[in-house]
């Protein structure tokens, strides 16, 4: 779903995903694309987000689908701050994108994006430490034998490092694998999916350790 108060846009990142094979929804403003998402919300893989819209800006709608759904949702903004990527990971994207969005680049992100998150599919591979396990076949993820909800990045994130478990991963490293080689975003990205990640982990966040100046290591 493509939600953009820009018919220009729409169109054009429209006509690139069709090419890709992929089905495409569009939404003009905030409140039509919660209307989309709610009659829609089982045939949606993904969201293109515009930040500024009317009716109901771009954070608002992503913090109304985060308290139904994780969908996978990629924010999209004219505006250059920090601030604004520090604050859409916050309350639930799962990657940022500046604009003047170049299709072909978003293209291969989106597709880079669903490779990862098919990794494992069809095998049977359950991790499990300390009350943690993990099913990556399903990408399910159970503490104390509850079933927690993650995003596509905080399990990507959990799944890197307890598959090192005992080692220290960069930040830079999970930076890298998780949003891949070309995102220009900082370190602080890490950082915010992390300590969103220790907070549904619950009991089990000091699972993660911070080594300050390195990065992180699961220790579960």
């Amino acid at each position: 779903m493509i939600v953009d108060d820009e018919e220009k846009i729409r169109i054009l990142l429209r006509d690139f995903l069709e090419r890709e094979g992929y089905r495409v929804l569009e939404a003009p403003d905030g409140k039509q694309a919660l209307e989309m998402f709610q009659k829609y919300e089982n045939d949606i893989d993904l969201v293109l987000l515009d930040v500024m819209l009317p009716e109901f800006d771009g954070w608002t709608v992503c913090r109304e689908i985060r308290k139904v759904s994780q969908v996978p949702i990629i924010m999209l903004t004219a505006r250059s701050e920090d601030f604004d990527e520090v604050h859409g990971f916050e309350i639930g994207a799962d990657d940022y994108v500046k604009k003047p969005v170049k299709p072909t680049a978003l293209i291969a992100r989106i597709n880079a994006f669903f490779r990862r998150l098919e990794r494992g599919k069809g095998e049977n591979n359950v991790l499990s430490f300390d009350g943690i396990e993990i099913d990556d076949a399903s990408h399910v993820v159970r503490v104390d034998g509850n079933e927690i909800s993650l995003s596509p990045k905080e399990y990507s994130l959990l799944l890197i490092l307890v598959e090192n478990r005992g080692k220290i991963v960069s930040r830079e490293q999970l930076l890298n694998q998780v949003w891949g080689y070309d995102y220009y975003g900082g370190l602080r990205t890490v950082d915010t999916h992390i300590n969103r990640l220790r907070i549904k982990l619950g009991k089990k966040a000091d699972a993660i350790a911070t080594i300050r100046g390195f990065g992180y290591r699961f220790e579960g």
